[in-house]
């Protein structure tokens, strides 16, 4: 017979966990793995070898977790089923990068809008949360996830006014969409790895959850 404390499948702090490391590597891997300087993540597509796969099966990856991952409410639900199917919007539809045309005009880009709005939105429901709580611990993690929210917030918006703007921010920061990207995936990142509620230092030894049986 099994330990009762053995669980049989990933819960959901293992699925936040996993997500957020794969959140903070990929911009790093992409470019890493990348034969000439990405403009931006999602341009990863168009190259040959690692570069692409990563980007591709990452996003697969996240999309598989947040399509297992239910929250804690039913709004919680349908919001991580919608950032899935984005993600994969993301994958499925590469942008419009250089010389590479878009299969459907525009989709990339609102799969990648509506990921990061309600990626916001989960920052905002780990906040609530944590701020309930009655450990210091907690109360850093609410401000990390004010952070995360607010990174993921200013670097979409910075890419956007950069498109009103007809490119004019681009012009002095050649690679400004792949930081921004990288900035939103990284603040991605942090926030579901620290909802995790595994990190030491930021979760009290009372609510500190181990991923191992």
């Amino acid at each position: 017979m099994s330990s009762p404390s053995f669980q049989s499948e990933i819960d959901q702090h293992t699925i936040k966990l996993i997500v957020g490391v794969i959140a903070i590597s990929l911009a790093c891997l992409t470019a890493l793995f990348s034969q000439n300087p990405l403009d931006s993540i999602s341009a990863a597509y168009h190259e040959s070898g690692k570069s692409r796969d990563i980007l591709v099966g990452f996003l697969f990856a996240i999309a598989a977790f947040l399509l297992a991952y239910n929250g804690m409410s039913k709004r919680e639900l349908v919001l991580s089923k919608l950032t899935a199917i984005s993600a994969m919007g993301v994958a499925l539809f590469p942008c419009r990068c250089g010389s590479h045309p878009e299969i459907v005009p525009g989709l990339h880009a609102i799969s990648a809008v509506a990921m990061f709005v309600i990626l916001v939105f989960f920052c905002w429901a780990f906040f609530e949360r944590a701020r309930t709580k009655k450990y210091p611990q907690a109360r850093i993690r609410a401000i990390l996830y004010v952070v995360c929210g607010g990174v993921i917030v200013v670097s979409i918006a910075t890419i956007a006014a950069d498109f009103l703007l007809d490119e004019a921010i681009r012009r002095k920061i050649p690679r400004l969409t792949f930081y921004g990207e990288a900035a939103a995936l990284i603040a991605f990142g942090v926030a579901w790895l620290t909802a995790s509620r595994v990190i030491p230092f930021i979760t009290h030894q009372k609510e500190r959850l181990s991923i191992l049986p």
